[in-house]
């Protein structure tokens, strides 16, 4: 009997002991890529983090899509201001980080669809 208690008692501890499994993640939906956004660019806006400051339409951090296209660069110029932002395009907004890590074919596909828009 005694036996019997001593081993409920350490499976006890070891059951409390095991580890928590991490809480899933979550994702903010209040600046995800818009309906109008094709999907393969949705997913490159979320892959190089393009999301955590433009939204579709409205400002963030930085400015909106919408008044990016406005601005009418060309493919090549706004593949350029991504890899070598100059801030004085974007008065009013914080600086942008030079983004170094988007390939070059992706930052056309982006660029691409950024003065279709």
């Amino acid at each position: 009997m005694y036996k019997g208690l001593v081993l409920f008692f350490l499976g006890s501890i070891l059951m409390a002991a095991r580890p928590v499994p991490p809480a899933p993640q979550t994702v903010l939906t209040t600046n995800l890529p818009g309906p109008d956004v094709p999907p393969a660019i949705g997913t490159l806006l979320l892959k190089y983090g393009c999301t955590a400051c433009h939204a579709p339409s409205s400002k963030l951090v930085g400015p909106s899509w919408q008044d990016i296209a406005a601005k009418k660069y060309s493919k090549k110029r706004i593949m350029a201001l991504i890899t070598k932002p100059e801030p004085g395009n974007w008065p009013g907004y914080p600086p942008m980080l030079a983004q170094t890590t988007v390939t070059k074919e992706d930052l056309g596909k982006i660029a691409g669809w950024l003065v279709k828009i």
